[in-house]
């Protein structure tokens, strides 16, 4: 009796040891799974970290183009500010000012119908 007894003690052991594997095995697949999915697309996944270095390298672009206008500006102000030549060449441009003793001819563009006026007929 004890020799059947054994055999069927064994396999059922043997079958809850396997199934227990099994458990372990699935688990650790799953666990593994999970944080292999996180560290891709998760908050801070690799998915996120490409697209935030994407972000940070078109903003350090435009801070860079920023501070380029800025020191442009600065340098036309001072120029407006301290350089008499373009000062003088803005008032021409912008305020429409002449020099004492300058003349101003103003020439007005012909439209094309009074170009050839029409002959008058005899």
């Amino acid at each position: 009796m004890s020799g059947t007894i054994a055999p069927k003690a064994l396999t059922r052991a043997a079958r809850l040891k396997k199934r227990g594997s099994r458990f372990v095995r699935f688990a650790l697949i799953f666990i593994t799974s999970v944080v292999l999915v996180d560290a891709l697309v998760g908050e801070k996944g690799l998915l996120a970290t490409i697209r935030a270095r994407r972000e940070y390298d078109e903003l350090a672009g435009q801070i860079a183009r920023m501070r380029s206008e800025n020191a442009r500006l600065r340098e036309t102000a001072r120029a407006l500010r301290e350089d008499p030549d373009m000062i003088e060449e803005l008032a021409r441009r912008e305020l429409g000012l002449i020099k004492r003793g300058e003349m101003v001819f103003i020439i007005k563009d012909v439209t094309p119908a009074e170009r050839n006026p029409p002959s008058p007929k005899p």
